[in-house]
C-alpha cells in the first residue's frame, strides 16, 4: 500500500468502528475500500473481520453501563452466535465469492424491513405476551434460531449484521433500544472474534490492513459509542435505517 492508501484504510477503520458501535453494517465502508487499494473480495473480507475485532471490544466497552444485569442474556445469545460465526466462516471459505454478492443484498433489505416495522411488531409481541400463560420475556426458540442464523451470516461477511440483531432482539425483546444496542455490541465481538480466530487458521489476509482498521476500528468505536448513547430511540432507528439503505444501494450497484 502507498501512504495515501493507508491513510484511507485507516480512516475508513475508524468510520466503521463508529458506525458499528451505534448501528452496525461499517463493513460496508471498509471492504469497498479494501477492494480499491488491490485486496481481492476473500482476502478484503477476511482482513476486514480480523481488523474489526479490537473495534467491537471498544465498542463493547463503550456501552458498559448499558450492559449491567444482562449477563445471562449475553451468554446464552453469544454461545448462539458464536457457532453460527464459525459456520459462517466456514461458508465463505467454501463457497465462491458470486455467493455472497447475490445474498446480501437480500439480508440487508430484510434487516432493514424488521428495522422499520420494528416498533409495530414489538407491540403485537407485546399482546402476544400479555394473552400467553407463560411468556417468554427472552425471546425463546425464536430469537435463538434467528440470532443463529444472523450470526452465520455475520461470519460470512458481517454488513448490517448489527442491524439484522438489533430487529431481531428489538422485535421479540421487551427492553430499551439501548440495552440492547449495547448486547449487540457484545455479540458482534464474539461474532468477529470466533471467525477471525478461524480466520488465522485456514485464510490468507493482509496483515498491514488488519493492523490499520484495528487501530481506526478501536478508535472509531470509542467515539460512537459516547455519542450514540445520547441518542433517542427513534432517532437510533433513523440512524439504522439510513445507513441500512445506503449499505442495501452500495451492495445493488456495486
Amino acid at each position: 500500500m502507498t501512504l495515501w492508501e493507508m491513510v484511507a484504510v485507516l480512516a475508513a477503520g475508524a468510520g466503521a468502528g463508529a458506525i458499528n458501535a451505534v448501528v452496525g453494517s461499517g463493513t460496508l465502508i471498509t471492504f469497498p475500500v479494501l477492494l480499491a487499494v488491490g485486496l481481492s473480495p476473500v482476502t478484503a473480507t477476511v482482513s476486514n473481520g480480523l481488523g474489526l475485532v479490537p473495534g467491537a471490544l471498544s465498542g463493547a466497552f463503550g456501552y458498559r453501563r448499558e450492559l449491567a444485569g444482562q449477563r445471562a442474556r449475553v451468554l446464552r445469545l453469544g454461545v448462539v452466535t458464536g457457532i453460527g460465526a464459525v459456520i459462517g466462516a466456514a461458508l465463505l471459505l467454501t463457497l465462491p465469492e458470486s455467493a455472497f454478492e447475490a445474498v446480501v443484498p437480500v439480508l440487508v433489505g430484510m434487516a432493514l424491513v424488521l428495522v422499520v416495522l420494528q416498533p409495530r411488531i414489538s407491540r403485537a409481541v407485546k399482546r402476544r405476551h400479555e394473552r400467553a400463560s407463560r411468556p417468554h420475556p427472552e425471546g425463546g426458540v425464536p430469537l435463538l434460531v434467528g440470532m443463529g442464523l444472523a450470526s452465520v451470516y455475520g461470519g460470512y461477511f458481517t454488513a448490517a449484521q448489527g442491524i439484522i440483531y438489533l430487529s431481531l432482539m428489538g422485535s421479540l425483546i421487551d427492553d430499551t433500544l439501548q440495552r440492547l444496542n449495547a448486547v449487540k455490541n457484545v455479540l458482534a465481538a464474539i461474532v468477529n472474534g470466533v471467525a477471525a480466530v478461524f480466520f488465522l487458521f485456514v485464510a490468507d489476509f493482509d496483515w498491514t490492513a488488519v493492523l490499520l482498521i484495528a487501530v481506526g476500528s478501536t478508535l472509531g468505536a470509542l467515539a460512537g459509542a459516547a455519542v450514540g448513547r445520547r441518542i433517542s430511540p427513534t432517532v437510533l432507528r433513523a440512524v439504522i435505517v439510513t445507513v441500512g439503505t445506503a449499505a442495501l444501494v452500495q451492495l445493488i450497484v456495486r
